[in-house]
């Protein structure tokens, strides 16, 4: 089925976000003595905050009635980062005009509660590219669960199978493939050469590097 869909996934693919998350949860987890590991992090990119939390608080043996508190202070202090030093990845005006161009849909589907979303799409100007927002924040399930992606599309009343989405994370892409969607991914420098992105349609180290031949490739 020929793709006429593109659903973008936000933290650390639109926004340079993943640096200030991780900041954050060390700066809220300090008060329980811990500080996560590049690869602790790294393992948890793509869940939703509340999971990531309950990761690593049974992980470090602490109680779970911490969790709420926890997750609401680890998203104020990420929102108030995101608005002082939030940047842009490169390529993000570059890939929205060429789907555009492309006469594609547009969608967003995101682990990040709303509020988040919000300033991140304010701070980037893509408001006017997205005809559908979705957020895991609320649903049963989130990412490597297909839900979220499920959702965009159905927002934009398309089928996945015409759907090509845009990830950084293993969790993402699992939660795309999951969804019966083409996935682009778009790993960190750190994690560019690990094997487990073999999984996804293709790989590429920048947005800026996506272009018609690429997607040719991927269409069947």
């Amino acid at each position: 089925m020929k793709l006429n869909t593109v659903i973008f996934d936000m933290d650390g693919l639109l926004i340079d976000s993943e640096p200030l998350w991780k900041e954050a949860a060390n700066t809220v987890f300090k008060k329980f003595g811990i500080t996560l590991s590049h690869e602790q992090y790294a393992s948890t990119t793509g869940l939703r905050t509340t999971e990531f939390v309950q990761r690593w608080l049974q992980h470090f043996n602490i109680p779970l009635t911490h969790e709420e508190e926890t997750s609401a202070a680890i998203v104020e202090e990420v929102m108030k980062l995101v608005k002082q030093k939030g940047k842009p990845m490169p390529g993000v005006d570059y890939i929205f005009e060429f789907f555009k161009a492309q006469g594609f849909n547009i969608g967003l589907a995101t682990s990040s509660g709303l509020n988040l979303v919000d300033i991140v799409v304010s701070q980037l100007g893509i408001g006017h590219y997205l005809q559908a927002i979705t957020s895991a924040e609320f649903i049963a399930h989130g990412k490597p669960h297909p839900q979220v992606y499920l959702d965009c599309a159905s927002a934009l009343t398309v089928s996945p199978a015409q759907c090509v989405c845009f990830e950084d994370s293993f969790n993402g892409m699992i939660a795309a493939k999951a969804a019966g969607m083409k996935c682009v991914v778009v790993p960190s420098a750190a994690e560019n050469q690990a094997v487990k992105w073999h999984a996804a349609d293709l790989k590429i180290s920048s947005l800026m590097n996506f272009n018609n031949l690429l997607l040719l490739g991927i269409q069947y």
